[in-house]
């Protein structure tokens, strides 16, 4: 992974955890077949390829808040 891609991403998701979390899920969603949504001259890995999704805005994530039962 490129450093600066690293950097960048961490400007738009802070938490490191959050980071990889959304980082891997993406890259196992690109490694079975998914189309990358960004596009780059020069051929890049899974890894690169979801930071540089991150960095553009293209994909995004949201927290999982489990509902309190009231009884």
């Amino acid at each position: 992974m490129r450093d600066e891609y690293i950097k960048e991403a961490k400007k738009v998701i802070n938490d490191p955890n959050i980071l990889i979390n959304v980082v891997s899920r993406r890259v196992k969603q690109l490694k079975l077949g998914q189309k990358p949504l960004v596009e780059s001259l020069e051929r890049l890995t899974p890894e690169d390829i979801a930071l540089r999704e991150i960095i553009e805005g293209k994909i995004t994530y949201e927290l999982y808040e489990p509902e309190s039962e009231s009884r």
